[in-house]
């Protein structure tokens, strides 16, 4: 069995539809599949059934101690109404907080006010930072969207706006509900010591989280045997994905991130 419980479709900023994610990752041989978009369920809403295997999930974003963080929700009942009303809750800060990064832009980076052009990259999915940063490229303020998160939206950059996301308690209780496992997402990404990582993970187990994100991505190995320490430390299950968003060249393919160290729980393991 090959897992890939972290990808986005079009549904938020991946590059594929949802079905041309599922299909190609069939072709990379992946037999579980979990599309994660950011706080929006809608790739499931056209989905056939058939292999590889959906696992319903979503990425929630929230905030601890003024950092953004990301919880992934697995095996969630997509019709479940607290989830459905916490979602519609984040789709909503979504389009306030689109406002809030497009008047900062305008006031930091001298430029016309982007979110027409914003909302027109992003089409039917939630607006977030990605889209700014193409448009950012695309009016030529920056060569690349690695650029424009570096001098614009990264973290604690000007476009860095997390205070309307729901709490963390609150998107791990949401997961729960709807009979989901909640994962902490790609917790090398956040920039923490140790020790701060370590008060994440604490905070994380208090409010209701299951499962760590051992492996994200393209990661090296001392990062991987780290994580899996603490996913034994806080008696956490283990979870996998690309985190993949579409074609790129030296983007991962869907079911190409390493595999789970041998010590680990899987969270899927939790599922049977």
């Amino acid at each position: 069995m090959l897992f890939d419980l972290h990808t986005h479709s079009t549904a938020s900023d991946g590059s594929l539809s949802p079905r041309a994610l599922m299909a190609r990752a069939f072709e990379q041989g992946v037999t579980h599949l979990a599309i994660t978009d950011h706080d929006t369920l809608a790739a499931y809403d056209d989905l056939p059934a058939g292999r590889p295997a959906l696992v319903p999930g979503i990425e929630l974003s929230t905030s601890w101690r003024r950092i953004g963080v990301h919880v992934v929700g697995l095996n969630v009942d997509i019709t479940d109404p607290g989830l459905r009303a916490g979602v519609q809750a984040q789709q909503q800060a979504r389009h306030v907080r689109a406002a809030t990064i497009a008047a900062r832009l305008v006031k930091c980076a001298g430029i016309d006010d982007p979110l027409p052009a914003v909302r027109a990259l992003a089409g039917s999915a939630p607006v977030g930072r990605p889209h700014f940063a193409q448009h950012l490229v695309d009016i030529g303020r920056v060569r690349d969207r690695r650029q424009a998160f570096r001098k614009f939206l990264g973290d604690g950059k000007a476009g860095d706006v997390r205070r309307h996301w729901a709490p963390l308690a609150a998107v791990t209780a949401w997961i729960r509900a709807a009979g989901g496992t909640a994962v902490l997402a790609h917790p090398a990404h956040y920039g923490l010591t140790m020790t701060r990582l370590r008060a994440l993970l604490a905070d994380f187990c208090a409010a209701g989280g299951d499962a760590l994100e051992v492996v994200s991505g393209r990661q090296d190995a001392g990062t991987t045997a780290r994580l899996a320490a603490l996913a034994g430390e806080f008696g956490l299950l283990a979870s996998c994905g690309s985190d993949f968003h579409g074609p790129a060249p030296h983007a991962l393919e869907p079911g190409g991130a390493a595999p789970l160290p041998p010590a680990c729980r899987p969270v899927w393991d939790s599922w049977s």
